[in-house]
């Protein structure tokens, strides 16, 4: 039995995605969890999606569906994107798919279909990209689209008072419900963090690959992570998303 690790959003930093794999030296006994945002950023999109389905056929991986991939699936059904979208990094994603085949396109379609909104393991632990804001769980969610949006999850991890006790009847509700959760979307950089961050049961493992910071992946067992280097040094000619208008 190898590890179970969890990745956070990568955002077309394919350098940086090689670069944990080798720091953190997983091997095909690890069960990979990644928790969304493959592309839009820098310029390696398309060729995260390739190396993600080489490594999903050799190990055993959990993909869970962030809002950019989303949007990109839609591109890719549709052939066709939101302004929104080419503004938060959908132009970079456009332009590293200009020279596949139809073929190759639909494949891409097919494994992001394949994702999932979110994962609990056998220990009660919950993966998903953003959060939800049911106190049921996000099975009971209205709408769907929180899994890849919602932010008030990580908020309200935020702002709890660390002397909080789980049995006292202000301990938010909607975090009892896993022993932990994993998700990412909101970059810990919002916080002065640079590293995964652990507020209340909740770990946030977006570290801002997309903007200034690195990608990073976390052992769930012994929380033990590994990070690549800033992603803006490993694309030193590119802007990643810093340039755009829009944060979403």
């Amino acid at each position: 039995m190898g590890r179970t690790l969890v990745i956070g959003d990568i955002h077309g930093g394919l350098k940086g995605l090689q670069q944990i794999f080798e720091r953190a030296a997983v091997t095909e006994d690890d069960q990979l969890i990644f928790l969304g945002d493959y592309v839009d950023g820098w310029s390696e999109s398309s060729q995260v999606i390739s190396f993600l389905m080489q490594v999903s056929e050799k190990q055993q991986c959990i993909f869970i569906k962030g809002n950019h991939d989303t949007w990109c699936e839609d591109w890719l059904s549709l052939r066709q994107g939101p302004d929104i979208w080419l503004s938060n990094g959908g132009k970079s994603t456009v332009e590293s798919y200009k020279d596949y085949s139809p073929e190759d396109l639909d494949l891409h379609l097919e494994f992001f279909q394949r994702m999932k909104s979110y994962h609990v393991d056998d220990e009660n632990r919950l993966f998903i990209h953003a959060g939800y804001s049911s106190m049921h769980g996000p099975e009971k969610e209205v709408y769907s689209s929180n899994y890849r949006w919602d932010r008030t999850l990580w908020e309200t991890a935020v702002a709890m008072d660390k002397k909080l006790k789980k049995d006292s009847k202000l301990y938010p509700k909607r975090l009892l419900l896993y022993s932990e959760i994993f998700i990412g979307h909101t970059p810990t950089l919002d916080i002065g963090i640079e590293h995964p961050a652990n507020k209340a049961n909740v770990w946030n493992m977006d570290t801002g690959a997309a903007f200034t910071g690195c990608l990073s992946v976390m052992d769930i067992n012994t929380k033990e992570f590994w990070q690549s280097d800033p992603l803006p040094a490993l694309y030193p000619y590119e802007k990643g998303r810093n340039s755009d208008i829009f944060r979403k």
